[in-house]
């Protein structure tokens, strides 16, 4: 719908520009997660207050065939060249261009052993002798 100082200045009839939809993940083509082929691993260094050196991949897609760089999380264990690996969306705060995240534990990339906490995000599955977790409502009755 025109405003009416559009419709003043044209006499005929004005039509606004709808806005296009942007996406922050665009090579996954709306998908959550897409498999690719690991074809080159690199060590980067983040932006300027920070000071490391970070894992990242290049990563072609099997359904497009499209090339995306993406960062490995987690310490030790990177996958090899023509590794099978699942991407999904996430940014790294401090690489720039890197905007996808391999997922661990899928496919021919391992999860990490040690993890203890955030295990979900590391593909890490719940070590023999730990206790189960128990939400606060109910620790009286189980923990007793």
């Amino acid at each position: 719908m025109a405003t009416v100082t559009q419709r003043a200045m044209n006499k005929k009839k004005v039509y606004r520009l709808r806005k296009r939809n942007f996406s922050r993940t665009s090579r996954l083509a709306r998908n959550p997660h897409l498999k690719g082929v690991v074809t080159r691993l690199t060590i980067m260094t983040p932006k300027k207050p920070n000071s490391a050196l970070r894992n990242i991949a290049k990563v072609t897609l099997y359904k497009n065939n499209r090339r995306l760089i993406s960062r490995v999380p987690g310490i030790g264990f990177l996958p090899n060249k023509y590794n099978r690996v699942l991407v999904e969306g996430g940014r790294a705060n401090d690489l720039p261009s890197v905007r996808y995240t391999l997922i661990r534990g899928v496919y021919d990339f391992a999860s990490l052993f040690s993890k203890k906490r955030r295990r979900s995000i590391y593909g890490t599955s719940r070590p023999e002798g730990y206790t189960e977790h128990v939400r606060r409502c109910y620790r009286s009755i189980y923990c007793v």
